[in-house]
């Protein structure tokens, strides 16, 4: 197996999409990102995926890993195709719409408080990394 050109969450950012990831650094990364989120206040989040029902089961295993409440689904196409999900933790919302020529991957933003904090996003992280 080759060695992965992902070795924390900064590789990451340069990425249209989410690379496959050895274990050992999907656990890096995890320990890299709890540490990170654990400064913001609240989040926003994108998911790029091939499908709604791929997209928000991302989103879903990513609420259950971090202990959030469920958000709810406020707006999402009709038909099938692929998808960008953009959650706002704040709001408590979820709108998905069809979108054509993205990555694939979840991206996460955290927030401060008020807009004095500067705001980071994570990512693109694989769909299935909260699972």
């Amino acid at each position: 197996m080759t060695e992965s050109p992902v070795n924390n969450l900064a590789d990451l950012a340069r990425l249209r999409g989410a690379p496959e990831l050895l274990p050992q650094t999907r656990d890096q990364l995890r320990q890299e990102l709890n540490q990170a989120m654990a400064t913001a206040h609240w989040f926003t989040i994108g998911v790029m995926a091939p499908s709604m029902d791929q997209a928000l089961s991302a989103l879903r295993n990513l609420e259950k890993s971090q202990q959030w409440e469920s958000m709810e689904l406020v707006d999402s196409p009709e038909g099938p195709g692929p998808v960008f999900l953009k959650a706002n933790q704040r709001g408590g919302t979820i709108r998905i719409r069809i979108e054509h020529g993205l990555g694939e991957g979840i991206l996460i933003t955290g927030h401060g408080e008020d807009e004095t904090t500067q705001s980071t996003t994570w990512g693109p992280l694989p769909l299935d990394f909260f699972s």
